[in-house]
C-alpha cells in the first residue's frame, strides 16, 4: 500500500516533534544505563487494539443481552491483557545496555553497531529487540544474571565521521498485544574510511629512487626506534635491560627485510577530483601496511610522522576520512 505524500509528511513531523520532546525528557544519556521505570513507554500493538476492540463489542453484547457468561468472560480477558500489560513493561524494565560501538568500516560497506545487555534479574528476559535509528530490529533473549551481544545493522556511508544519534530497546512479549519501548541518546559514532582505490604506483622513501632498498635491507630486520609497549607484542622484542634500568616497558621496532620508508602526500597528487585523491591515498596506506613498510601522511591540515602496524593504519585512514582540503 502506498502512502501519499501528504501522510508521509504529517507522520515525519509528528515522529520529529515526539523524538525531540523525549530527548528533552530524558537528557543525555551515559554508558552504561539500566532502564528506569520513567523512561519506558508503552503502547497497544496492532493485535493489541484488535483484540480491545473485539472485548469492547463482546461488553456491548452482553450489555444488551443481559449474558452474565458473556460478561464474566469479556472481564476476564480484559484482567488477562492488563496483566499481559503490566509483564511486557516488567520484561523490559531493569534491563542495562552495558557498552555500544561501531568499529570502523570502508565507504560503500554494511556496517554494524555492537550492543551488550545486561540482565542482574533472576529470571531471563524474553525476545527483547534493538535497533540503532529506523534501522530493522534485531531480536534476542537475555538470559538471567548473563549478557547478550548484538550487531544491529546501520546503513553504509559515505566516508566520514557519522553520528549515531539513538538506540531501541523494545518488547512485545510475553503475548504481543502490548509494546514497551525506549530511546537510549548516547554519544555514538561510526568512522568510514575512505574506500581504497587508485592505480598509480606508491611513491619511494624521501630521498631514495623508486624501487630501491636502503643497506643491509636483504639480510636481517633493521632496528628503528623504541616505542611504549602494545598488548599482543612479543616479549622477545621488549628491551629488559631498558626496564632493568627502572625505565618504561619498551618494545624494539624493527624494519621487515625490503621495508622503506614511505611519505604519502597529498598535495603531490594532481587529480581535480578530491575524493579520488584520497581514495589513492587509502589504496597506499593498505598497501603499505600489507608489504610491513614506514608510512606517514601529510595531508592539508594534518601531518602523521612515519610509522606501521594497526594503529598507524587506522590513524592514517581516520585522517583521511575526516579530511575536508
Amino acid at each position: 500500500m502506498t502512502r501519499s505524500p501528504v501522510f508521509e509528511s504529517l507522520t515525519g513531523s509528528f515522529n520529529a516533534r515526539l523524538n525531540a520532546w523525549m530527548r528533552r525528557r530524558q537528557g543525555p544519556d551515559a554508558l552504561p544505563l539500566t532502564l528506569a521505570r520513567r523512561r519506558l513507554y508503552i503502547l497497544p500493538t496492532r493485535a493489541g487494539l484488535t483484540f480491545w476492540a473485539l472485548l469492547f463489542l463482546m461488553l456491548l453484547a452482553g450489555l444488551n443481552y443481559g449474558n452474565s457468561l458473556a460478561l464474566f468472560l469479556t472481564f476476564l480477558l480484559a484482567g488477562f491483557a492488563l496483566v499481559g500489560m503490566q509483564q511486557c513493561h516488567r520484561n523490559l524494565l531493569g534491563t542495562t545496555l552495558v557498552a555500544a560501538r561501531a568499529p570502523p568500516v570502508f565507504a560503500g560497506t554494511a556496517a554494524s553497531l555492537h550492543v551488550t545487555l545486561g540482565n542482574a534479574a533472576l529470571r531471563p528476559r524474553l525476545q527483547l529487540e534493538a535497533a540503532a535509528g529506523d534501522q530493522p530490529l534485531v531480536t534476542a533473549d537475555l538470559p538471567a544474571n548473563g549478557e547478550q551481544h548484538l550487531q544491529l545493522p546501520l546503513p553504509a556511508k559515505a566516508r566520514g565521521v557519522w553520528n549515531i544519534e539513538r538506540v531501541r530497546l523494545a518488547t512485545a512479549q510475553p503475548f504481543g498485544l502490548f509494546r514497551a519501548w525506549t530511546w537510549v541518546y548516547a554519544p555514538l559514532q561510526l568512522l568510514v574510511y575512505p574506500r581504497p582505490y587508485g592505480a598509480l604506483p606508491m611513491p619511494g622513501a624521501p630521498g631514495r629512487k623508486p624501487g630501491t632498498h636502503s643497506e643491509g635491507s636483504a639480510g636481517a630486520d633493521e632496528w628503528l626506534t623504541l616505542r611504549p609497549f602494545r598488548e599482543g607484542d612479543s616479549p622477545r622484542q621488549v628491551d629488559w635491560k631498558a626496564y632493568a634500568r627502572e625505565a618504561p616497558l619498551l618494545v624494539k621496532e624493527y624494519s621487515p627485510p625490503g621495508a622503506e620508508t614511505r611519505l604519502f602526500e597529498f598535495a603531490r597528487l594532481t587529480d581535480p577530483d578530491i575524493e579520488a585523491r584520497i581514495s589513492q591515498l587509502a589504496r597506499w596506506v593498505v598497501d603499505a601496511e600489507a608489504r610491513g613498510d614506514r608510512y606517514g601522511l601529510v595531508l592539508p591540515q594534518v601531518r602523521i610522522p612515519p610509522d606501521r602496524g594497526p594503529q598507524q593504519r587506522h590513524r592514517c585512514l581516520a585522517a583521511l576520512a575526516a579530511c575536508q582540503p
